[in-house]
């Protein structure tokens, strides 16, 4: 009996993802999170042979849940499933503990490979990337977003998802100052100007 832990807040990606493992799985147990809190609940409940975890998804710290995992549950095999920019996100992931990494709009057959990898506790990366964790090992790197403290990137993901500085300090509990510090610093180590050249930051990574 293999068990499956798919952490998405889109029911029919979600619903994707279990109909892949169950044609590649005979005997398979797979359970659903749309966020962090129902994640976590079902950690504590079971093992798992895979988890497959979104990067954005709404009132969830996914980065903060995959240190969390690394931490309580050493042994998991977590796969970013995302379309979230893989250069952004992907060696962040990785040195949390994330196993691979794979586009949502990945083609089924390369889904496949990844998943197969992962569950056989390799990992599963685009070229660029193993290129970019080449270079991370040496301490150097192409991505200004890896200069971000995990508050700043956590802050930074908010603002690509379009939330306002007002929603960003009620979601984290912070002032407004404090997160307006934080934006500000953020910019400064991005070396960029406004949201918009963020958002053409961040597209330039794709």
């Amino acid at each position: 009996m293999k068990r499956f832990l798919l952490i998405d807040d889109h029911l029919i990606v979600r619903s994707g993802i279990k109909q892949l493992l169950t044609d590649m799985y005979k005997d398979v147990e797979i359970y659903e999170a749309e966020d962090g809190n129902s994640a976590t609940a079902l950690l504590k409940t079971h093992t798992y042979d895979l988890i497959t975890l979104d990067v954005q998804m709404p009132n969830t710290d996914s980065f903060a849940l995959m240190e969390y995992v690394k931490k309580e549950y050493p042994q998991a095999k977590v796969l970013m499933f995302s379309m979230s920019p893989e250069s952004i996100y992907a060696i962040r992931f990785t040195k949390a503990g994330a196993k691979g990494f794979i586009s949502k709009s990945a083609p089924l057959d390369e889904m496949k490979i990844a998943i197969e990898k992962v569950m056989n506790d390799k990992k599963y990366f685009s070229e660029d990337i193993l290129m970019e964790l080449t270079k991370g090992n040496t301490g150097a790197t192409n991505n200004l977003f890896d200069l971000l403290s995990p508050r700043e990137f956590e802050i930074v993901q908010m603002l690509l998802n379009g939330k306002t500085i007002s929603f960003i300090a009620a979601d984290l509990s912070l002032g407004l100052s404090t997160v307006g510090t934080h934006k500000g610093r953020i910019f400064q180590k991005l070396k960029v100007s406004n949201l918009l050249e963020l958002k053409e930051l961040a597209n330039s990574y794709k």
